[in-house]
C-alpha cells in the first residue's frame, strides 16, 4: 500500500503545523518539515518540542532562508527530499505541501488512488508553446541571470535585468533540456525522486542554470521529471486543488467551503485560511475516516468564476467607430421578447409566427446555433453578431424585406437592450415573466456548467439562492432602465390579461392576441 512522505514547506503558524503533522502521521504517513530560517526561532523550537517524539516526523536540519521567486525554494525542497529519503525508507511517494494545505479526501482514499495510478502527478507544460504564463516576463526568466529578489529589491532586480539586456548578455538554455512549467505542488513516486536526486548530483551545470532563473520552483522539477520519466508515466496535473483570482492571488477557502472542497477531483486543497478553524478540524477528521465516501463533481473553478464574475464583466456596448451614425431605420420597428426560459420564448415565437407574418428570430445574440441566412459571414459567430449588431439587424430587415421584426434576448443582455432602444427605429420590448422551480434552477446550473451530475445536494442548496437572485437582479435592471415601450406577460396572469398585453405589443387585433395567449402549455417547463 502507498505510504506518503509529505514535504511541508512552512514559515508560520506553528500550532497549525503541529495539528497538520499529527493528523497526517496518525494515518501512517510521514511528514518532512522545512521551517523557513527567516521565521522566529521560538516558533521553530515550539515545533521541534511538540513533534520530537513523533517517529513519523522529520525536520530538515539545513534550513534555508526562502524568498518568493528565488532558487532558495527549490533548494529547501531538495534538502527536504534528502531528509525524507534517508529517514523514511518505506515512503513510496513524496507529496509537496505548504502549511496552508489540507487534505480533502481520507487517507484510505489517497492511498487507494496512488496505488491505482502508478504515475507521477506534476503539471509540466511546454514553457514556450503553452499559455501557462499569462503576462509579464517569459523567455527573459531563463535567458538572463536573476540575482536579486524582485519583491524585496525591485530596483536592483530590474536594473540588473535592464543592464544585461542592453549589453546583450543572453545565455543559452541547456541544449538537452526542453523547459517545462507548472504548479510547484506535485506528487512524485519514490523511484522518480531517487533518479532526480542522482541527476542533480551529476549535472551541476543544470543546477547552476536554474539557480539564476526567475521563479525556478515552477520550472525545475517540472523540466527534470519530463527529462527523466517516460511520458506515459506522467500525469500533467496537480493533485492539489487551488485557484487564483483575476488579480493573480491564491483563492482562500473558509469554513463554509467544506462541501465544495470534498467534491473536487483532488487529494488536497490550498489555500485554507488560518482562521478557518472549523474547516481545518473537519478536514483533519476526514483524513482519518477510512469509511468516508466521495462524489466527485469538480465544479469548483466554474462556480468560483460564476460567483466572482457577476458585476465585473463589461457592461457597456459602446458604439464602434464604424457604426457611428448608423441606424436600423426610422421607419422600422424592432420587437424584442425578453425571457430567461429560452424554450418558453421560442414556443411563444412559434405561436406568434403562426398568427402573424412578422419575421421572428430566436436568440441570435445568445445561441450560436440560431438559424440565420447567409449574410456574408457577419452571422458566423456570436462575437461578430454582437460586435456588428446594428449592421446585422439592418441586413436581416433587408433580407426579409420587412419593416417589422421580432427577436429574443436573454435578460442578461441589458447593454444590448440599451443600445437597440437608443436607435432611431421604434423598439418595443416584451418581458416574459416565468416562475423558477428548484428543479429548473438545478437544470440551469448543469446546463451552464456550474454543477455536474455528482454535485452534492449541499453544494446545490447553497448555489440555488444565488442563481435565483441573479435572475431577479437581471429582471430588476430591465424594469429600472426606463425603456419607453416595455410590456410584460406573466405565468401567473390570466390569458385575458396576457392577451391584452400581446395585442398592444404586437399591434394586432385582440382576437389574434387571445389565440396566442390561450395556447396550450405556453409557459410549460
Amino acid at each position: 500500500m502507498a505510504k506518503v512522505a509529505y514535504i511541508l514547506l512552512c514559515h508560520k503558524d506553528p500550532a497549525g503545523i503541529i495539528r497538520q503533522a499529527e493528523g497526517l502521521t496518525a494515518a501512517g504517513d510521514f511528514v518532512v518539515i522545512h521551517f523557513d530560517a527567516r521565521a522566529k526561532a521560538e516558533d521553530y523550537h515550539a515545533l521541534c518540542k511538540a513533534l520530537s517524539r513523533n517517529a513519523n516526523v522529520a525536520f530538515v536540519k539545513c534550513r534555508i532562508k526562502c524568498g518568493w521567486g528565488e532558487w532558495s525554494l527549490v533548494q529547501a525542497t531538495l534538502n527536504a527530499i534528502d531528509t525524507g529519503l534517508r529517514r523514511f525508507r518505506e515512503a513510496s511517494h513524496f507529496y509537496m505541501l505548504s502549511g496552508d494545505c489540507m487534505p480533502i479526501k481520507s487517507a484510505a482514499y489517497t492511498h487507494r488512488f496512488l496505488d491505482e495510478n502508478d504515475a507521477d502527478f506534476i503539471e509540466s507544460f511546454d514553457y514556450f508553446e503553452s499559455d501557462w504564463i499569462k503576462t509579464g516576463m517569459k523567455e527573459e526568466r531563463l535567458i538572463y541571470r536573476h540575482l536579486f529578489n524582485e519583491r524585496k529589491n525591485k530596483r536592483l532586480f530590474y536594473a540588473a535585468f535592464g543592464l544585461q539586456r542592453r549589453l546583450g548578455l543572453r545565455r543559452a538554455i541547456p541544449p538537452d533540456l526542453q523547459i517545462q512549467i507548472g504548479s510547484q505542488w506535485w506528487c512524485l513516486r519514490r523511484k522518480t525522486i531517487e533518479v532526480l536526486v542522482d541527476f542533480v548530483r551529476a549535472r551541476r551545470d543544470v543546477v547552476r542554470f536554474f539557480r539564476t532563473t526567475w521563479i525556478p520552483d515552477e520550472t525545475f522539477f517540472q523540466t527534470l521529471v519530463r527529462h527523466l520519466v517516460p511520458e506515459l508515466q506522467i500525469r500533467s496535473r496537480t493533485l492539489t486543488f487551488l485557484m487564483f483570482s483575476d488579480y493573480g492571488m491564491p483563492v482562500t477557502f473558509y469554513n463554509d467551503h467544506y462541501d465544495l472542497l470534498l467534491g473536487q477531483d483532488a487529494l488536497f486543497a490550498r489555500k485554507i485560511s488560518q482562521d478557518a478553524t472549523r474547516l481545518k478540524e473537519r478536514l483533519g477528521q476526514l483524513y482519518a475516516n477510512d469509511d468516508a465516501s466521495f462524489r466527485i463533481s469538480d465544479e469548483g473553478r466554474q462556480l468560483y468564476q460564476y460567483l466572482t464574475a457577476r458585476g465585473r464583466v463589461g457592461r457597456r456596448y459602446a458604439t464602434r467607430f464604424w457604426e457611428s451614425g448608423s441606424s436600423l431605420g426610422r421607419e422600422r420597428e424592432l420587437m424584442i421578447v425578453i425571457c430567461k426560459k429560452w424554450h418558453v420564448a421560442k414556443h411563444l415565437l412559434e405561436k406568434i409566427s403562426h398568427v402573424t407574418n412578422v419575421p421572428a428570430i430566436e436568440y441570435l445574440f445568445d445561441e450560436a446555433s440560431t438559424p440565420l441566412p447567409d449574410l456574408g459571414g457577419i452571422e458566423s459567430s456570436l462575437t461578430k453578431r454582437t460586435r456588428h449588431r446594428r449592421a446585422l439587424m439592418r441586413m436581416l430587415f433587408d433580407y426579409y424585406e420587412a419593416d417589422r421584426m421580432i427577436i429574443c434576448l436573454d435578460p442578461s443582455k441589458i447593454d444590448l437592450l440599451h443600445d437597440l432602444d437608443n436607435d432611431r427605429s421604434i423598439t418595443r420590448m416584451l418581458e416574459v415573466e416565468c416562475q423558477f422551480s428548484d428543479d429548473y434552477l438545478i437544470g440551469h446550473a448543469r446546463r451552464i456548467g456550474l454543477a455536474g451530475s455528482e454535485t452534492t445536494h449541499g453544494t446545490l442548496g447553497s448555489l440555488l439562492p444565488t442563481i435565483r437572485n441573479d435572475i431577479l437582479f437581471e429582471i430588476d435592471r430591465i424594469r429600472d432602465a426606463g425603456f419607453t415601450h416595455l410590456d410584460r406577460i406573466s405565468q401567473t396572469a390570466s390569458p385575458e390579461e396576457n392577451g391584452a398585453v400581446l395585442s398592444r405589443f404586437l399591434s394586432i387585433p385582440p382576437d389574434h392576441a387571445a389565440e396566442i395567449a390561450n395556447s396550450q402549455n405556453l409557459f410549460a417547463d
